[in-house]
């Protein structure tokens, strides 16, 4: 299983990633490229993430104990017609903390 899935709608990040990626940020920044079916999704502490891209604010859910994380995009989904079907995600974490997530 990848560290990063669909799962109802909502996208699961273990806590392996998210920890790098968005520290202790209660927040992220989200943005959907259709062209290259990529959701970039960012931390609240990254603001130069915002000034590049045309972003959303989501919060950025405890998922367990463990730490892994959730983020709700059922409204992206459904705003750019993806499948919402459960799978894994094909990922990349960028050196600047960004998550590039293929969708």
């Amino acid at each position: 299983m990848s560290a990063v899935y669909l799962k109802n709608s909502y996208l699961l990040i273990e806590a392996a990633v998210a920890s790098v990626a968005f520290g202790d940020d209660l927040q992220v920044s989200v943005v959907y490229y259709p062209d290259r079916q990529t959701l970039l999704v960012a931390g609240k502490s990254k603001p130069f993430f915002e000034k590049l891209h045309k972003t959303s604010w989501l919060l950025l859910k405890d998922r367990n104990l463990l730490g892994d994380k959730s983020v709700n995009i059922r409204e992206l989904l459904i705003d750019n017609d993806l499948d919402d079907a459960d799978r894994d995600l094909a990922y990349e974490l960028k050196t600047t903390g960004i998550l590039s997530i293929t969708l």
